[in-house]
């Protein structure tokens, strides 16, 4: 289960690679469409849906590999057992609410398939198939929070050092 779950969070950092190749190849359109006075419409959407995606898809691989904002100056402080109590309730209050956040970028995406929801700007999207992205990247972090969680009543280790992190260390 634990290697389904890796990948998994790979798969979606794999998505949120492409997405981000495609925010640039639409940002360099933009460009060259500007630049030879070409008018193509939606655009600074599709760019924005990209760059959503990629923040949103990568959620759960940064959260493993220890890269998104952890108090560690109040962990340090902490004697054992408080840090303990302290890192067992920030991840269960961290699982809780993003699931809950997951199960309402569901809902939302599903109420803007129902309604036939299309964004505001030129280029008439429905707007379910970008918030799919976001509802991918929720679910995941919900999942790798959990993880993280179940990981740490179990004993196992799921933070990983990242390549910034041991630079830093040196």
């Amino acid at each position: 289960m634990n290697t389904l779950v890796k990948n998994f969070y790979k798969f979606l950092m794999f998505l949120a690679c492409v997405a981000m190749v495609m925010a640039f190849a639409v940002i360099m359109l933009g460009v060259a469409a500007r630049e030879f006075l070409w008018d193509i419409p939606g655009l600074d959407a599709y760019a924005g849906y990209a760059i959503a995606a990629t923040l949103f898809l990568a959620l759960p691989e940064a959260l493993r590999h220890g890269d998104h904002i952890r108090v560690t100056m109040v962990l340090q402080k902490l004697p054992e057992r408080a840090k303990s109590l302290f890192e067992y309730w920030c991840l269960g209050a961290a699982a809780a609410l993003s699931s809950y956040f997951a199960w309402f970028a569901c809902r939302m995406a599903w109420i803007s398939y129902t309604f036939h929801d299309i964004s505001p700007a030129a280029d008439v999207t429905p707007l379910w198939i970008p918030q799919t992205m976001m509802v991918l990247g929720s679910i995941g972090f919900a999942v790798a929070f959990w993880d993280a969680l179940i990981s740490r009543i179990q004993g196992r280790t799921f933070f990983e050092e990242s390549d910034g992190e041991s630079a830093r260390a040196e």
